[in-house]
């Protein structure tokens, strides 16, 4: 009886170890499927948030090899870049110009005109700054590009479709009624593009003074009990007061 008993118990130990052996085995071999989308925000100006960054503000100037100085466009062109970097700069204005091409002597003449532009209207002595370069593909004409560093914002890009949009087993945010993906990226991107001072978007602008004038007649009113709001001949005509 004792040796049955105690190869009962050995056999017993022995399934009892291979269960468990097996249920490790198996728990190893399991794959668990990360749901890719699950870290990606509902909010959508978290999924496409707006970047203030600095970034170079370009205009190209074409130079033939037989011709000197700037056309009326191109003048135009170097005039508008030279009073926004007077607006929105924060570096020196940078002249890169073309050498041991056939329109470097061109170049070298335009760019004093460029030069006397600037000045003319008010860019410093220290505010331009000539760079030489050496074009990396003979093939295209080289020309002159002036750009100056900006502070501007930027949101996207736009147009990504990481998962379907229909009922699908794959896209679990249609399930969830969740927003789409790229929801709110081109309201993000043309916010960006449209605002004129990016800093306005971090911080708010200090005060301004308030108007002394206008601020002396609604205390004064006030004091005498009277309407402090403002009357306009327009609201005479008003849609409600037509037909009385």
């Amino acid at each position: 009886m004792i040796n049955h008993t105690a190869i009962h118990s050995s056999r017993t130990r022995t399934a009892t170890g291979a269960l468990l052996f097996l249920a490790l085995a198996l728990g190893g071999c399991k794959t668990v499927a990360q749901d890719a989308t699950s870290s990606i925000p509902d909010d959508y100006r978290l999924r496409h948030p707006i970047v203030v960054e600095e970034r170079a503000k370009t205009t190209e100037v074409f130079v033939g090899s037989q011709r000197g100085g700037l056309s009326a466009t191109q003048r135009a062109d170097v005039i508008s870049l030279g009073q926004d970097w007077l607006r929105e700069g924060t570096g020196v204005i940078t002249a890169e110009v073309p050498v041991n091409t056939p329109n470097a002597r061109a170049a070298k003449e335009s760019y004093r005109e460029v030069h006397s532009l600037l000045m003319a209207i008010g860019v410093p002595q220290n505010g331009v700054l000539m760079r030489s370069y050496q074009p990396s593909d003979p093939r295209m004409l080289p020309t002159i590009r002036v750009s100056y560093p900006l502070i501007g914002a930027s949101a996207g890009p736009c147009g990504t479709w990481p998962d379907d949009l229909a009922s699908s087993i794959k896209n679990k945010g249609y399930l969830a009624n969740k927003p789409y993906y790229n929801l709110g990226c081109s309201q993000q991107r043309n916010l960006a593009a449209m605002v004129a001072n990016p800093s306005d978007l971090v911080q708010p602008r200090a005060e301004t003074p308030v108007y002394a004038g206008r601020r002396t007649v609604v205390l004064d009113k006030y004091r005498k009990g009277e309407s402090t709001a403002t009357t306009y001949p327009e609201d005479k005509t008003k849609i409600s007061n037509v037909g009385q």
